[in-house]
C-alpha cells in the first residue's frame, strides 16, 4: 500500500480476525448495515456460496484459475488456505482506493491473512473477535447448519490454534452481542457508535 499521492495522512486500515464461527461475517454485516462510511472489504475465496451469500457482496466466489491468477499478477494483498480446503483472500485495489480516498477500511480475514497484512502493512489496527466461551463458539458452529460433522471437526481444530494467537493482536472484542461488539469495533476505528 503507498501513501496518498498528495501527501495528506492516510485513513487508516483495521483487519478484524477470530476463530470460525465466532461471527466475524455476523460483524462485518452489521458493520455494512449500520456505518455505510466504512469500506467493507469484499474477499475472494475458491469455495462455494453458503445459502444466501451474494457474489460480489459476501465473497467474490471464483474457480481455482483465476485465483491463481489474482495471486501470480500480484493483485491479493493476503491471502491463505483455509481449513485445508478453500483458499481465501484480499483483492488489493479496491482496499487501495478506499484508502486514497480517506475512506476508512475494514478488512474481515481469517489469521493468516492478519499476518501476512501486519508483515505487508505493520500500522493497520489489528482487531481480535473473541467468543464469550468455547461452549458459545462450538454451539454457534454447529447452530450454522452449513458444514459437515467432518468439517465442524476440522474448523474447531484450526479454531483452538486461532483462539491462541489472540495476543498478537493490538485488541481483543469480545462478540457476546452482535450490536454492541460492532459499536467497539467501529470505536476502535475512530467512529462514533449509531444510535
Amino acid at each position: 500500500m503507498r501513501p496518498p499521492a498528495d501527501g495528506a495522512p492516510r485513513a487508516r486500515l483495521t483487519v478484524l480476525a477470530g476463530p470460525t464461527a465466532v461471527g466475524k461475517g455476523t460483524v462485518a454485516a452489521d458493520v455494512r448495515r449500520r456505518y455505510p462510511q466504512v469500506h467493507l472489504s469484499v474477499s475472494a475465496t475458491t469455495r462455494p456460496p453458503r445459502p444466501g451469500e451474494v457474489d460480489g457482496v459476501h465473497y467474490h466466489f471464483v474457480d481455482d484459475a483465476r485465483f491463481d491468477e489474482l495471486v501470480a499478477t500480484g493483485a491479493m494483498l493476503e491471502w491463505a488456505v483455509v481449513h485445508g480446503r478453500h483458499r481465501y483472500g484480499t483483492p488489493a485495489g479496491p482496499v487501495q482506493a478506499a484508502l486514497d480516498a480517506g475512506t476508512p477500511v475494514l478488512l474481515e480475514i481469517d489469521l493468516q491473512g492478519a499476518r501476512q497484512v501486519r508483515e505487508a502493512l505493520p500500522d493497520a489496527r489489528f482487531v481480535f473477535l473473541a467468543p464469550p466461551s468455547w461452549q458459545e463458539l462450538e454451539r454457534r458452529l454447529v447452530g450454522r447448519g452449513t458444514e459437515s460433522p467432518a468439517e465442524r471437526e476440522r474448523r474447531l481444530a484450526t479454531a483452538r490454534v486461532e483462539l491462541a494467537a489472540e495476543e498478537e493482536f493490538d485488541v481483543t472484542v469480545v462478540n457476546d452481542d452482535v450490536s454492541r461488539a460492532t459499536d467497539d469495533l467501529v470505536l476502535l476505528m475512530g467512529l462514533r457508535p449509531a444510535v
